[in-house]
This record gives structure tokens, sequence and C-alpha cells, in this order.
């Protein structure tokens, strides 16, 4: 990679901006989806789901969103249409303020389903795009710097469900409020195409590019992934459990969500200034931590439950800024959306897997789903190394090359 003091101060002057409008872009999103998901776990049980339909919508809307971004970026990288899968994508949230009209859980259901299938569309072309511009201040920053933004929404999302829910005693006005920043937010993807139609030429004039390993050198990150995400609990069955044994008041549920992306965001900002200096090693901690919030999380005490929350979303910001930071330092730019969309699809498909066998174990006994996910992050851990070695000297050899 040049160093970033090659590059002309006007080209980091321009990434910044375009890293901020597209922030501001997720900052929205995140208000809405984020708002939605923090409470996903107790709306789907007061219209009558049970831990295992929350654990299974949670889990296959997963599934399919990112099994969707295999797809889509195959799209992506065939058509060149970036920017239009990014539109359609962010489009579909409008799905999330009709959760206001859901009366029974399957309708709610589908509605959960249908915004995370945006998220599929959209993911692998809107990371294909930041992988393009970031290259000219740091992917780990870059893409720290849109992670910190995507945050502060996802913590505003669930601070207004706290709000309707103290106002009203029901979530349904917070949905409805959902519907001013979808408008805000698709007025500031506007401006963001307006500002940089052809990202590629960004990063094409950087002089930078991908290391471009082969695939087998990929299998065992992908590997890694995929353990790591079977043992890693999604947020509405921890917030099932907060609610289901009176722990956390149902107005606080989407105190702790919010609480969880604010750790998250600060986190993504460390996390990615350690990635540019150290590289992959700093993905280790995801694992690490992992192994120790599902005994915090399925506790019985509302400190360690708070706690729980604040480890997970470590965990994320981990997750969201060096993954999708170290796809795009190890895959040329030609197949970029490929390669988000494979590696996010292993991502989406393990982590439903996961679900189903948490939602299942959690309703046989606690003790057992507290167990199997600290041993998957233990299994996850010594495969990351491998994945590292394999990955770092197939990197070493294309510099060669």
């Amino acid at each position: 990679m040049a160093p970033f003091s090659s590059l002309s101060a006007g080209s980091r002057r321009k990434a910044y901006t375009v890293i901020l409008l597209f922030g501001t872009v997720s900052l929205f999103g995140d208000i809405i989806y984020e708002g939605a998901r923090s409470v996903a776990g107790p709306y789907l049980y007061i219209l009558g789901g049970s831990a295992f339909v929350v654990a299974f919508v949670a889990g296959f809307g997963e599934f399919v969103g990112y099994g969707l971004r295999l797809v889509s970026g195959y799209v992506a990288d065939s058509t060149r249409h970036y920017w239009a899968l990014t539109f359609i994508g962010y489009g579909m949230l409008i799905a999330v303020p009709f959760l206001a009209l859901a009366g029974s859980w399957e309708i709610a259901a589908v509605l959960y389903i249908i915004e995370r299938m945006g998220k599929g569309i959209r993911a692998p072309a809107k990371d294909a795009i930041l992988s393009n511009v970031t290259v000219s201040v740091g992917r780990g920053w870059g893409f720290a710097i849109h992670e910190a933004m995507d945050q502060v929404g996802a913590i505003a999302g669930p601070l207004i469900f706290s709000a309707a829910f103290l106002m009203q005693g029901d979530y349904r006005g917070g949905f409805v409020l959902l519907l001013i920043p979808f408008f805000l937010m698709m007025a500031a993807l506007c401006i963001t195409r307006m500002k940089v139609p052809v990202p590629e030429a960004m990063e094409v004039a950087s002089g930078t590019s991908g290391k471009n390993l082969p695939s087998r050198a990929l299998v065992p990150y992908g590997v890694f992934t995929a353990l790591t995400m079977v043992g890693f609990a999604v947020f509405p069955l921890i917030a099932f459990h907060y609610s289901s044994t009176d722990i956390v008041p149902y107005a606080q549920i989407p105190l702790f969500y919010a609480i969880a992306m604010g750790t998250d965001a600060v986190v993504a900002l460390v996390a990615g200034r350690l990635y540019d200096r150290h590289g992959l090693i700093i993905l280790a901690a995801a694992p690490v931590v992992s192994i120790v919030i599902p005994f915090f999380a399925f506790g019985t005490s509302y400190w360690s439950a708070l706690l729980a929350a604040m480890l997970w979303g470590s965990v994320m910001g981990i997750q969201e800024t060096i993954l999708r930071a170290a796809v795009a330092d190890y895959t040329a730019v030609s197949k970029r959306g490929m390669a988000y969309g494979i590696f996010n699809t292993i991502y989406g498909a393990s982590w439903f897997g996961g679900s189903l066998l948490l939602g299942w174990a959690y309703e046989v006994s606690i003790p057992l789903a507290i167990a199997f996910m600290a041993v998957m992050q233990c299994i996850a851990l010594p495969v990351f190394f491998y994945a590292r070695g394999v990955m770092e000297k197939g990197g070493r050899r294309g510099a060669a090359v």
C-alpha cells in the first residue's frame, strides 16, 4: 500500500467528505433498522412469539440478508451498478415503519425479514464503494469512521423507542416516527451519489489496490468467520432473556441496545486505528471477548446484563470494522463486490445456524446455551491464528510478484 503521505491532501479531503456523507446515510439508516432491531425480541414476544420464534426470525433474517449478498455482490461486479443496488437496498427500509401496523408476530416477522433483504442487496455494493474511497485515509480508519457514525444512528434509534414506550406504553409510535429519518436518509444518499459517481476512480488514482490473494488462501479466514459467528448470540435473543426474566424493564431494553451501539462506535475507532498499524492480529480480540459474553448476558443480574450489552457492542465494533477492511485489503478492486458477498454470506449463514441452535438450547437449558457459545469461540481462536498466517504469507508472495 502506498503511504498516506504520498497521497495528495485533496484526495484525502475528498475521501473524508465522501466517508462522512456515507456515514450520514448510514446514521439515518441505523436509526431506522437498529431502532426496530432493538425491540425485535420484546415486540415479537408481545405479539405472541416464543424464544424459538425470536431466534428464528432474527437468525433467518440475517441468513436471508447475508445470503442475498452473494447474489448482489456478483451482480455489482458484473454490471458495475454499485449505486443502483445501494439505492434499492436502502429504499427497502420503508418496511420498518409499517411494523406499526403489524397485528401478529407473523406479519412483523415478514417485515423484519424484508428489511434484512434490503441490507443484503445494498451491503456489498456499499462496502465496495467505501473500500474504493477509504484507501486514501487507511481502510481500517476509514471503515472505523463510517462505523462510528453508523452507531450514532444505532444509539438514537433505540432511544426513540424507549421514549415512545414511556409516553405511550407500546412501541408502535416509535415505528411511525421512523418515516422522518427514512426520507432524510434517501436525500443524503442522493447527495453522496452526486459527489462520487464513479468511486472506483478514487482507488485507481491512489495507485493502491488489494493484494488479490488466491481463493484457497482465504478459506481459513472464512472458516474462522463461520465458527465465531455460530457462537455469537443475536441481540434479540439476549433482549428476550432480559424481558422474559424481568431482569431489565421493558422501557430500558432499547436503552441497553443503545449502550451496546455506543460501545460499538468507540471500539470501532480504536480497532480501526490499531488494524492499520498492526494488521489482522487485532481481530483476535473478537472471539476472546465473545467467550465471556454469555456468562453475563444470560445471568440473573441487572448489572451483568448491562456489562453483557457493552461487551456485545465491543465485539460488533471489531467485526464491523476489521472484517470489512481486511476483505478489501486482500482482494483486487475488480472482485471486491463478490468478495464481500461471499464473506458476508458465510457470516450471515453461520449466524443463522448458530441462532437456531442457541434458540433451541436456550429453551432446553440456559447453561447449555452458555456452554455452546463459549466452546465455539474457544475453537475459533486457534483457527484465526492459522488463517492469519496463511493470509499474511499469501500477501507477502503477492507483493513479491
